[in-house]
């Protein structure tokens, strides 16, 4: 067989197997929210990692255009519009202007930094170093230990003259804070001495703030799949908590353990509204790979979330700027 017959034989070979690539791939983007919560929860386990699937395009862009496939090229386009519509305006700059800005000349911007800070965190100083140099009006912080507060508090106590906490949750504040209590989010046989969640009301200039930390239990991903139930059932009793909160504007702070586009975290994102711009990847610190640590309002707009450097944590701080 002649040459040219041999490369029409493989580009007839090829085409095929990168459209149907192509595809299932751009229906996985545009249509995660169908696949199926079999056991193993693999829908949660895809919305998890959503955005990496964009790493897939260029590889299928770039086989098309060595093969020379025109059907294979023009079918790779298919996700890549999937991807931009899911997550285009996401790297691109707020409408803030950008990480470092100053809060707005209305005075209606907060700033509210959320962190994991790890129960084995090395340096508690530093860290809380690192959170107040975001300059924000609000810091969250999670698995606070009885031994690493003190350290905390002598860093903070400064710019932060309000804080609360309570079990292994915490909130610090430039204004003052009132009705300050724990929220009960534990998952079913889970003891009294679990306690993962509070509400304050922050009272800002722009009026009362009711600001929730939480801290929702782990993930599993073994060989059963990924074990969400216990985050998913604390998921419940967290967004009954905010529906039934009587102040119109709410302040979701938290490592809640799943991304915003993973269905177990419904009960929440069905009721407040993700940040609008930033992918802002906290975990793990040493590569992080998927933001689990969220800021989530209702009445209020998250116009930026970007990640802080990072601490003696395994998670990265996130910074957000949030219009009242």
């Amino acid at each position: 067989m002649d040459r040219p017959r041999i490369e029409a034989s493989r580009l007839i070979g090829t085409s095929p197997v990168l459209t149907v690539s192509a595809v299932l791939l751009a229906a996985l983007l545009a249509l995660h929210g169908l696949v199926p919560d079999l056991p193993g929860r693999p829908g949660s386990l895809l919305e998890t990692f959503l955005p990496w699937l964009g790493v897939s395009v260029p590889l299928l862009v770039g086989v098309a255009v060595l093969r020379r496939s025109a059907v294979a090229a023009f079918a790779a386009l298919l996700p890549v519009a999937a991807w931009l519509a899911l997550f285009g305006a996401l790297p691109l700059p707020g409408a803030d202007g950008g990480d470092s800005a100053p809060a707005t000349a209305d005075g209606r911007t907060l700033v509210a930094v959320q962190h994991n800070v790890a129960d084995d965190n090395p340096d508690p100083a530093g860290t809380a170093r690192t959170l107040a140099a975001a300059g924000a009006d609000l810091i969250a912080v999670e698995e606070l230990t009885p031994a690493a507060l003190p350290g905390y508090q002598a860093v903070l106590a400064a710019g932060y003259p309000h804080h609360t906490v309570h079990g292994t949750v915490g909130l610090w504040s430039r204004y003052p804070l009132v009705d300050a209590r724990p929220v009960d989010i534990r998952p079913t046989g889970v003891g009294p001495e679990w306690n993962r969640g509070l509400r304050a009301t922050a009272r800002t200039p722009q009026g009362d703030v009711a600001v929730y930390v939480a801290h929702l239990p782990s993930l599993r991903i073994g060989a059963h799949g990924f074990g969400s139930a216990r985050r998913d059932e604390s998921a419940v009793r967290l967004g009954a908590a905010v529906a039934a909160e009587p102040s119109r504007r709410v302040l979701l702070l938290g490592d809640l353990n799943g991304t915003v586009d993973d269905r177990g975290l419904a009960p929440l994102t069905s009721r407040l509204t993700a940040p609008g711009s930033g992918f802002a990847f906290s975990w793990p610190a040493r590569f992080p790979l998927a933001r689990i640590d969220q800021v989530l309002a209702r009445s209020a707009t998250v116009t930026r979330v970007w990640s802080l450097p990072r601490t003696g944590s395994d998670h990265l701080p996130v910074a957000a700027r949030v219009t009242l």
